[in-house]
């Protein structure tokens, strides 16, 4: 399984709003008694069954599986963004905003960005720096949807060129070709047929592609890198016929030779003097020359199946997933990708030489040669004695001075983690969320550490880790590492993560930041029950606690894991391990169970591939369905009389007691990042969600904003 996250459908510009007059004050033993509303308010010490009031109340709030409980929630249902912003946004310079750009050409006035994780085209003005967008719809994608402007949609657009009136773009999600007409916007598909992936030679729709990532044009014909067919193709763009030039579908391998005897492996770009191709064959380490005439291919430098970053001669040089190739005529321009490099390759003499960056050094540094950095550079393109290159981790475009080596950014702004308030904080795929009714927490995944977030005023911090660092190093605040963290939950004085790709679980304690692993052994997956480091987990991603226990959705496991606290033993308390299925009972079985909450004597479970909302008897580990056909769902909350959880792109409420499910906020089948109430409001992948007794936190890891239902 590929845990949600990896593949996002994002963006639009966001607003935010801050959240105003809260008041919390701590009590004696750690907890915490809030009187939001002026009334009497009775809490539950950490680590004890709930109270009897000894005195009549009106309100009754609890910490309790990771949230405030007690009293049902009164939302309008208006949403808006609380923290964070979405990584898509016009504009000029470093006002623009970009996601995984990965591809760019250029007319010689503008270039034009494949803006792959927003699916959008983008237009850049050189001389301004000023960005707008094309074509697509950042809310887009997963069809194929031709039209005007952003009435388009692309899914993971991945390569482009141009022939000066009009853009071509290997829509690589959607495994098609699809036509651009610069003037207008009006988008059309050229070949292929949107969202079915496969091989076949034929004309516009007939043909099929699977994952095509590089196009080039020469004359009266496109050549596209169809990467995992480990092919070379030509499309005729009168007709859209479609032939294969080079290479086996389906078979992989390192072979020079005449058309289908050659061999790629997962070609990623290719460009064009006239007469040859010149392909960036990824996989292989290598850079490849093909005759178009006779589909003659031969390698031009690099050794297959030897990465490196060393300067040479053809076969002595080498690279690190050279992604991305361009040509002035005479060189060869190459991304390096892996290796954070941008390489010159003189074709008379295949003479390989770094032009800027430094090999393995990564970040977003401005200056000259090998004192540059950049964060997997994919793209190239040549105007003005200048190499423009879609710096596609930094989510920025960066100008390189052929002449001089001296690198600025054009355009975008790097960096997926940044501290702040409200929308100036930056986030990267964020997880999990829980309180103690004054900070909200957030297992930020792909930044791969814990941010805080005071409610009163919206200022972000991190707690601890490190961004894009990833390890399972305990220790206090940035000495301590995580890897990609997805749960996270609270009994009040400590946070306790589910740290998804490690397998593990680990202790925060608040007032300090320090870091513990309370149970599993990092980098090593299982199911066996034990105490700490003997126990194992697969994949963990829910995590609640009735602050004496914790309950872990292991994930990949298909099981639901009790931790008790205080010793670290590990038992699984419903599930088989290794059986999917979706029996109730004493022997129930999930189907890669993500999100749990509990309200101290049953757990509430959101069972993803199930679709289904599934509770389970703490005392007695039999399980029962409290709600069907509710659509996969990563997360689910409480306030103690009512669920909530994700419905596909929508957020839901689920009665308790009769198991009625209505939308809050939402459309199951509309993704974006638009505030509004109700179903007027747009969410993209939301991995988390929490109530703070007042409001709904609720994650939106798609668009990278922590939104608010209230």
């Amino acid at each position: 399984m590929k845990l949600r996250g990896s593949m996002t459908v994002k963006k639009l510009t966001m607003q935010f709003a801050m959240l105003l007059l809260l008041s919390a004050a701590l009590t004696a033993c750690g907890n915490f008694e809030w009187f939001p509303d002026n009334t009497t308010t009775a809490t539950t010490p950490s680590g004890s069954a709930p109270q009897t009031p000894a005195t009549p109340t009106t309100t009754t709030k609890t910490q309790m599986g990771g949230a405030i409980q007690g009293t049902p929630l009164a939302l309008t249902t208006a949403v808006t963004t609380f923290a964070g912003s979405t990584y898509f946004a016009d504009g000029t310079g470093t006002a623009a905003r970009f996601d995984l750009p990965s591809s760019v050409t250029s007319d010689g006035t503008n270039l034009y960005v494949a803006d792959t994780m927003n699916n959008t085209i983008r237009k850049i003005v050189i001389a301004t720096g000023v960005v707008t967008t094309l074509a697509g719809n950042a809310a887009g994608g997963l069809v194929t949807t031709d039209g005007t402007g952003t009435a388009a949609h692309f899914y993971h657009p991945a390569g482009i060129t141009t022939d000066g009136p009009n853009l071509y773009v290997a829509d690589s999600g959607n495994c098609t070709v699809r036509k651009i007409v610069i003037a207008t916007g009006v988008v059309t598909t050229l070949a292929g047929t949107g969202q079915s992936a496969g091989f076949n030679d034929g004309v516009g729709t007939a043909a099929r592609f699977r994952i095509p990532s590089g196009i080039t044009i020469e004359g009266a014909s496109l050549y596209v890198a169809d990467n995992q067919n480990h092919t070379i193709r030509k499309i005729v763009i009168a007709t859209g016929e479609v032939t294969t030039l080079a290479g086996t579908p389906g078979a992989s391998g390192t072979t020079d030779g005449t058309g289908a005897t050659a061999r790629f492996n997962l070609p990623e770009s290719l460009t064009s003097d006239g007469t040859n191709l010149y392909v960036a064959d990824s996989g292989n380490w290598t850079i490849r020359k093909i005759v178009i005439a006779t589909g003659a291919v031969t390698t031009l430098a690099g050794t297959a199946g030897s990465p490196g970053s060393t300067d040479g001669v053809g076969t002595a040089a080498r690279f690190s997933s050279p992604s991305s190739i361009t040509t002035d005529g005479s060189n060869l321009y190459i991304a390096d990708s892996g290796d954070g490099t941008i390489r010159k390759l003189v074709i008379a003499t295949s003479e390989v030489t770094t032009v800027a960056g430094s090999s393995g050094k990564y970040g977003s540094t401005d200056g000259t040669g090998a004192t540059a950095r950049f964060m997997y550079p994919k793209g190239l393109a040549l105007a003005d004695n200048s190499l423009y290159v879609a710096d596609s981790m930094n989510n920025t475009i960066r100008k390189l001075m052929i002449a001089t080596g001296q690198v600025t950014t054009l355009a975008g702004s790097a960096g997926k983690s940044l501290d702040g308030i409200g929308a100036v904080a930056r986030f990267n795929d964020p997880g999990g969320v829980t309180t103690d009714g004054t900070s909200l927490y957030v297992a930020d995944s792909g930044n791969s550490d814990i941010r805080k977030i005071v409610i009163a005023t919206g200022a972000v911090t991190t707690l601890a880790g490190s961004s894009g660092q990833t390890g399972s190093a305990d220790g206090t605040g940035t000495a301590v590492r995580f890897y990609n963290p997805r749960g996270i939950t609270t009994d009040g004085t400590n946070l306790y993560v589910a740290d998804t790709q490690n397998h593990i679980i680990r202790r925060i304690v608040i007032a300090t930041g320090a870091v513990t692993t309370l149970a599993g052994t990092a980098g090593q997956s299982g199911s066996a029950d034990g105490v700490g480091v003997a126990a194992h987990f697969n994949s963990p991603v829910g995590i609640t606690t009735d602050n004496v226990n914790l309950y872990v959705a292991d994930t990949n496991n298909h099981t639901i894991r009790k931790i008790v606290i205080a010793t670290g033993e590990v038992k699984t308390l419903a599930g088989t391990a290794g059986q999917i299925g979706s029996a109730d009972g004493a022997t129930a079985h999930f189907n890669f169970p993500e999100g749990v909450t509990t309200d101290g004597t049953t757990l509430y479970v959101s069972d993803y591939f199930n679709s289904s909302i599934r509770k389970i008897d703490i005392a007695t580990g039999v399980v029962s369905t409290v709600a069907t056909s509710v659509g996969p769902s990563a997360w689910i909350t409480s306030d103690g009389t009512y669920l909530y959880c994700g419905r596909m792109l929508s957020v839901i409420k689920v009665a308790i007691a009769t198991g009625t499910v209505t939308t809050l906020a939402g459309s199951m089948d509309v993704p974006g990042s638009v505030n509004g109430t109700g179903t007027a409001a747009r969410f993209s992948n939301h991995f988390g969600g929490v109530t703070d007794g007042i409001s709904l936190y609720v994650v939106d890891g798609g668009n990278n904003t922590i939104r608010k239902i209230q």
